[in-house]
């Protein structure tokens, strides 16, 4: 280290050593009394085995309290986790990045009463990066170890290095809670952030619509019978893959898929001589890819997937101005004034409001251009999509104006006229 070097802070370590891994019911049971006589909110994380496998369920869920201590729980023992859902009932519950865990944690049971996300937090105060080693590195001044981040939480028995890493992941997310708090009472943003918290509470993973769209290198594959192999190989793969919980990826990856849906062979040797197509269940599947390519040969054109997806929603931003100009001009004031008010509040512009908010609001106005009666009908459409009172509040007035000021008559810049010089 040279001398003009900031010093590099200390790395975290575990306080009171790496707690015992509880998986028999009386180890739970000491849990829920332990955390019964501790006080004060409840630091809790959940890890994983993405990448790895096909259900996003929980393989270890860790718990600190002060007063309490530290605690590995593994969940695969457990169908469900009444006791620790009754000792942790009117508790408030501190997550870094709830909505990655919220849903797992709800398939033991565990659902907040009252939560604190810290990485949250961070976006509603303007940290530029918000990741909890980045937070926890410039807020605690102590570095967090992230290289067992990405590994398969399944794996039993889980080696102690990772262990190390989940129990430290908890270890300073009170403190951090705190300092956090302290932050948002200051800037005046408590209020805001208490109607996060609240909403995170009844967060659920959103259910895809034609996931099979977001096969990567879809863009590639020509035709509608194109993209019906896709759709058709990417449902088989899905199914194998949540048969066998593994990520679908490990059958056959996505390039795999577009390779065959280019080519569309109709028998067993001609796909496996398919430039691209591989993967650890191409050969082994072969007969379930082959008959679903053969399926969708046969196919009715008119049930083939078309390009753009039907949807409830607003047309893409970019067809706007063919469709509706004015609808366009409105999208272009309000964002432009959203990215203002947003870099003003130092908050992220999809913080403020959530973007799909904006669009359906624009798109489909409410039909009054009175303006006291227009700003208490665009309030009701925001919060009648799911937008919080803070967010109504400030992006309400923006989208009014943005409304009104679309429909004025656009004036046209008068030509100066230059006149001839008299002759004298």
């Amino acid at each position: 280290m040279t001398s003009d070097q900031t010093p590099e802070p200390p790395l975290l370590t575990l306080r009171d050593g790496l707690p015992p891994i509880v998986d028999t019911d009386a180890g739970l049971a000491d849990v829920v009394a332990k955390l019964a006589e501790g006080s004060g909110p409840v630091a809790i994380d959940a890890e994983r085995a993405s990448g790895y496998r096909y259900s996003s369920r929980a393989y270890l869920i860790q718990l600190r309290r002060e007063g309490s201590g530290t605690f590995l729980v593994d969940p695969i023992p457990f169908q469900q986790l009444p006791s620790l859902q009754e000792v942790l009932e009117d508790t408030e519950w501190i997550l870094h990045a709830a909505t990655q865990d919220l849903p797992c944690l709800a398939e033991v049971g565990l659902r907040p009463s009252a939560l604190f996300d810290t990485e949250l937090a961070g976006r509603l105060l303007g940290y530029p990066r918000v990741g909890l080693a980045t937070l926890v590195e410039s807020l605690v001044g102590a570095r967090l170890a992230k290289e067992h981040s990405a590994v398969d939480w399944s794996t039993r028995p889980l080696p102690a290095p990772w262990l190390e890493y989940a129990a430290l992941d908890v270890e300073v997310l009170v403190e951090l809670r705190t300092l956090l708090g302290a932050e948002l009472i200051a800037a005046g943003k408590d209020e805001w952030a208490r109607q996060e918290f609240d909403y995170l509470r009844g967060f659920e993973q959103p259910t895809r619509v034609d996931a099979w769209r977001r096969t990567s290198g879809v863009h590639r594959v020509r035709g509608r019978r194109g993209l019906g192999a896709v759709r058709a190989l990417w449902e088989v793969r899905d199914a194998l893959a949540e048969q066998r919980d593994v990520t679908p990826g490990r059958i056959i990856p996505d390039a795999a898929i577009v390779a065959a849906a280019q080519a569309m062979p109709t028998d067993r040797e001609s796909l496996l001589a398919t430039k691209g197509f591989h993967g650890r269940g191409a050969e082994r599947y072969a007969a379930r890819w082959v008959a679903a390519l053969r399926e969708v040969a046969e196919m009715p054109e008119s049930e083939l997937p078309t390009r753009s997806p039907r949807g409830d929603g607003p047309p893409l931003p970019r067809a706007w101005a063919e469709k509706d100009p004015i609808a366009a001009r409105r999208l272009t004031l309000a964002r432009d004034a959203m990215s203002a008010r947003a870099e003003e509040l130092e908050v992220p512009v999809e913080n403020l409001l959530t973007p799909d908010y904006l669009r359906r609001t624009l798109w489909t106005p409410p039909s009054t251009r009175d303006a006291a009666a227009l700003g208490p009908a665009v309030a009701e459409q925001l919060a009648g999509y799911g937008a919080r009172p803070w967010q109504v509040d400030i992006a309400g007035p923006i989208i009014v104006d943005a409304i009104l000021e679309a429909e004025k008559p656009v004036e046209k810049p008068v030509e100066e006229r230059t006149e001839e010089p008299s002759a004298e």
